[in-house]
């Protein structure tokens, strides 16, 4: 492998050599974790729909979003009719302006399973969990992480099924105190919002340490702190 070769394979930015029928030539080691949540069909029709009408290269700025993945802008490039390129531009990492977490060393599974079971009691929701299951123990204020959970899942209980996903943030950390730490998510998503207790959720996490993106999805950021 050159050295250019190695730029594009260790980049940041997911990068897909496609031929013209569609099928993947190339692509680095960061498009090989987004095809766990975009298609091959997908990357390759947003690469036709957004090149150039002749030769060429055309950048595009847009908002595009494929499961934890979100990006900005994109590039597409093509020199014949026998392969098309495109590249992905990350959104930047989110910063968090608060100090180092305090808390316990506590099992995230059991307290988002927690959570989950006090609802599902008296319920008939359908709580569907999607857990990656590497994550170890972390540092964490366990109390208001519960009180937090339980708000973020009363803003959807008017709904039949609700999905709660855990998972890394490939790429993305928060530094304290010079150090930097890796991040995963707790990510809850449903059909439907109660706006009102939307409301409440936003003051609650205003007073908290915790970092919380409040979208179709609510997310709950969470740096690797081991000890």
């Amino acid at each position: 492998m050159t050295f250019e070769q190695q730029w594009i394979e260790y980049d940041y930015n997911p990068f897909v050599l496609f031929s013209a029928a569609g099928k993947i030539l190339s692509l680095n080691a960061e498009a090989q974790f987004l095809l766990g949540s975009a298609t091959t069909e997908e990357l390759f029709n947003l690469a036709s729909s957004y090149a150039n009408i002749s030769f060429g290269f055309k950048t595009t700025f847009l908002e595009l979003e494929f499961g934890r993945y979100k990006f900005f802008a994109i590039t597409v490039g093509y020199e014949d009719d026998e392969a098309i390129g495109i590249k992905l531009y990350q959104a930047p990492s989110f910063k968090i302006n608060k100090p180092k977490p305090i808390g316990e060393s506590t099992n995230i599974y059991a307290l988002v399973d927690l959570c989950i079971l006090s609802y599902s009691i008296n319920s008939k929701i359908i709580f569907e969990k999607d857990f990656d299951p590497t994550i170890p123990d972390i540092i964490i204020d366990s109390n208001n992480f519960i009180k937090i959970l339980n708000k973020v899942y009363a803003c959807y209980e008017n709904n039949q099924k609700i999905v709660t996903k855990i998972f890394y943030r490939i790429g993305e950390h928060i530094k304290f105190e010079e150090k930097k730490y890796s991040l995963f998510s707790v990510e809850i998503s449903a059909k439907n919002v109660d706006e009102e207790k939307l409301g409440e959720l936003k003051v609650l996490i205003a007073n908290t340490n915790f970092y919380i993106d409040v979208q179709k999805k609510i997310t709950i950021n969470i740096p690797m702190i081991l000890s």
